[in-house]
């Protein structure tokens, strides 16, 4: 009687976890929203100044919808409509727009604005603020613009060395809304141990959506082999998500706008697969993945969910007056 060939080795079951909560925060929807309603009731074009939430899919699809997205304040014509971004503006943009004789939508997030007020708030009472965040992104560029003499940029552990103040009994620390979480309290630790009467926010400066988005990935990394982060490049809380995965025990984890940016070689040896979205990601993106994953064996899709989240934000006020009607009477006065 003839040998029995081997067996072909088990293929691992094939599965995914998806992060929940994931994609769009309260702040991102109602500033998106907020674009798509300007839009519905002035007509095109509005302009939006710097890209209204970090996310490439979503600036396209309001591009072609009648927005316009510029970089400086200086570029919309006057008598037109602008609106600023969910990242918020300093104070000096307001002022930009007033000049130029442009009626303004405010998008920025609230709890961006709370940030705004404290920076506002600890200037007065004459307190160096120490602003934990990265150089250049435009969220720590807005809140600087609030108190400039007062605030200086701390942007992680590495930087607490150089950090100088006037009186180390008169110091703050805020944050920058998106970072991660557990960099931030390293960075406030170093702090702490430079100045040690540094005062904390009076609640937390990172937004509870960033908080969930990185829980939820630190529960499903410790058990994927490969981790998809669906956001843009320039999207910090995106970015913080690859690094939280990395840190909680993912073997991999990489960042795609699209779900064609995934590569195949990817899934070499991988049985599990974590999909998450950045706070700027809207869900169809998200679908595009697990549809790609799906035809490739990947179809047993079970939920992580580290929080519920429930809370909206209600629309800028300023999205219930005529501004076009504002606009023409500005330009009228000049």
């Amino acid at each position: 009687m003839g040998r029995m060939s081997a067996s072909p080795a088990a293929q691992p079951s094939r599965k995914v976890l998806l992060a929940a909560p994931r994609g769009y925060c309260a702040g991102v929807d109602r500033a998106v929203i907020a674009v798509e309603k300007a839009l519905e009731q002035y007509g095109a074009p509005v302009y939006v100044r710097h890209e209204i939430v970090h996310n490439k899919y979503v600036v396209k699809t309001l591009e072609k919808k009648g927005a316009i997205f510029v970089e400086e304040t200086e570029e919309v014509p006057e008598g037109n409509i602008v609106i600023f971004s969910a990242h918020g503006v300093a104070p000096v943009v307001h002022e930009e727009a007033e000049r130029g004789k442009l009626a303004t939508i405010d998008a920025t997030c609230p709890l961006v604005t709370k940030v705004h007020k404290e920076a506002v708030r600890f200037a007065k009472e004459d307190y160096d603020i120490l602003l934990i965040g990265h150089e250049g992104h435009e969220e720590v560029i807005g809140t600087s613009g609030e108190a400039p003499e007062h605030i200086q940029l701390v942007d992680g552990p590495k930087d607490v060395a150089n950090v100088e103040v006037r009186d180390p009994d008169k110091v703050v620390w805020l944050s920058q809304t998106t970072l991660s979480v557990d960099e931030t309290m390293e960075t406030v630790d170093a702090l702490k141990g430079r100045f040690p009467n540094l005062l904390s926010p009076p609640s937390d400066d990172i937004c509870y959506a960033t908080q969930n988005r990185q829980q939820a990935v630190k529960q499903m990394g410790a058990q994927a082999d490969l981790v998809i982060v669906v956001g843009s490049r320039n999207s910090s809380n995106s970015k913080r998500l690859v690094e939280v995965a990395l840190g909680a025990g993912a073997k991999a984890s990489y960042l795609v706008d699209y779900a064609d940016e995934i590569e195949e070689a990817w899934l070499d040896g991988v049985a599990t697969v974590g999909v998450t979205s950045g706070a700027s990601v809207p869900e169809i993106l998200v679908d595009g993945v697990l549809e790609w994953l799906a035809a490739r064996g990947y179809e047993d899709v079970e939920t992580v969910t580290a929080a519920e989240e429930s809370i909206a934000f209600s629309l800028p006020k300023e999205l219930r007056r005529d501004l076009r009607a504002e606009a023409a009477r500005a330009v009228g006065e000049s």
